[in-house]
């Protein structure tokens, strides 16, 4: 008889990178608790053993009861991967003031939310992980990425500082910086400039990496023994320079 699966939270999950890492996991014979505000994408998908949940990750009260909803289906979440973001590229001076706070509460709070809601349950268990998607511009410096890139240094800083907390209780934290990849992140870039500055770079590497190869690569994380952390990944298109 074949062991049941554990259950695989992910945010995000209704486009991009999000929605083809559940199809990688589901693939892989995992059940899923998507959220997304678009959940009808997800039950577009119509995969297996999955649970869509139209949720904010803003708002801690609904990943909360989302995370309750799923668990009570499928059993405790064992893996945990906060995809949700969105990419408002600008200069700090340029920018409107009101698109950091966006960045802010969906790059940051988001991941906060989602770290702290599944922290208690896998320190009882004293298994679990976490993987906190982040972006190459949390390690580097780019154009137009002052904000965004600003929030993304925090994912990683804050991973770090979790990652600490939760090896005592053998739960990992895991954090994936993607280069430039195919996804429908620049439909969240509203500058002109900024847009222009990330389609050249697209453009010169074949549209970048391609979302299975992303969503394969934490797979791969995850599957590694309990007592493995893959603590940090970079994945680039290997012909991105910077």
């Amino acid at each position: 008889m074949t062991e049941k699966k554990p259950l695989v939270m992910i945010t995000g999950a209704s486009a991009g990178i999000g929605q083809e890492t559940a199809r990688v996991f589901s693939a892989a014979g995992y059940p899923l608790l998507l959220i997304a505000r678009r959940p009808d994408l997800i039950e577009a998908m119509d995969l297996p053993d999955t649970l869509a949940v139209a949720a904010d990750v803003r708002d801690y009260n609904a990943l909360a009861d989302a995370i309750r909803q799923g668990e009570e289906r499928f059993g405790p979440v064992d893996c945990l991967i906060n995809n949700a973001g969105i990419s408002r590229l600008a200069r700090l001076d340029e920018q409107d003031p009101a698109q950091w706070r966006d960045l802010v509460d969906i790059n940051c709070l988001g991941v906060l939310n989602g770290m702290h809601a599944v922290a208690p349950g896998m320190k009882e268990r004293r298994h679990g992980t976490i993987i906190n998607v982040s972006s190459i511009a949390g390690r580097k410096v780019y154009p137009h990425h002052d904000v965004y890139g600003g929030t993304k240094h925090f994912v990683h800083a804050v991973s770090e500082g979790m990652r600490q907390t939760m090896s005592a209780y053998r739960v990992r934290v895991m954090v994936i910086s993607p280069g430039v990849a195919k996804s429908e992140i620049d439909k969240t870039i509203t500058h002109q400039n900024a847009y222009e500055f990330w389609d050249g770079g697209r453009k010169a590497l074949d549209g970048g990496l391609d979302a299975n190869d992303i969503a394969r690569t934490m797979l791969f994380a995850y599957q590694l023994p309990q007592n493995v952390n893959l603590q940090e990944m970079t994945i680039t298109h290997t012909g991105q320079e910077f």
